[in-house]
């Protein structure tokens, strides 16, 4: 291995044990709680080492969920590709959320706070358009998933597409919530799965008989 190299791994290494520690921390803490200087302190390094990578906490807090959106993304990609009824795939969809956030309860909780406590986070507006853009990349699937639907004569055609797909989107991060951090820890993911393939049952057979009223379709401009 060359000296560039090394260096481009150790640099790699040191952002990574960043983020890792920052990550660690907005679980066990709380954002707000948090400072550069305790995740200096959590990842081993100098605070000035932490400010040669990031400006800020926000930015670090942005980079973390960036990265883990990015990922959960990549684990979507093709679901609208599979064919069959638009009820497989919200449950598809469903399944794919529940799976990802029971193996990462950090990132959970982190994407909650960002969701629940924007206005007492102090991000640039540039940051807060990435991470809403971001995040409503995930809704928008739902949206596809729905129009699909309309398409095949599953759901109504005059369905209020953003209505709907928020209430899959609040049904699933409700659920999850409920459940992901109290009662037995042997029981969690059986009763968030659970609720979730119940919920979605009675949410898919009442929407399919629904003689819905027509209201505009909007496009959603905040994951909020």
């Amino acid at each position: 291995m060359g000296l560039e190299e090394r260096r481009k791994r150790e640099k790699e290494g040191r952002k990574n044990a960043i983020l890792k520690a920052a990550r660690k921390l907005s679980f066990e803490k709380g954002f707000k709680s948090i400072t550069v200087a305790s995740i200096a302190k959590k990842a081993e390094l100098s605070k000035g080492a932490v400010y040669l990578y990031f400006n800020s906490k926000e930015e670090i807090y942005v980079e973390i969920l960036l990265k883990d959106i990015d990922k959960f993304h990549s684990t979507l990609t093709d679901i609208c590709e599979r064919g069959g009824t638009a009820a497989d795939m919200l449950r598809h969809f469903s399944d794919i959320y529940v799976n990802f956030f029971i193996s990462d309860k950090e990132l959970f909780r982190i994407l909650m706070s960002f969701m629940l406590h924007t206005d007492e986070i102090q991000f640039s507006e540039q940051l807060n358009q990435q991470l809403i853009l971001a995040t409503n990349a995930t809704v928008d699937i739902i949206e596809r998933i729905f129009k699909y639907g309309i398409e095949r004569g599953e759901f109504p055609e005059n369905l209020n597409i953003r209505q709907y797909k928020n209430a899959i989107w609040g049904l699933l991060n409700g659920v999850i919530s409920l459940h992901l951090y109290i009662g037995k820890e042997s029981t969690r993911e059986q009763k968030i799965r659970s609720t979730v393939q119940a919920s979605l049952d009675v949410f898919v057979r009442g929407l399919s008989k629904a003689d819905v009223k027509a209201v505009p379709h909007t496009r959603l401009s905040g994951a909020r």
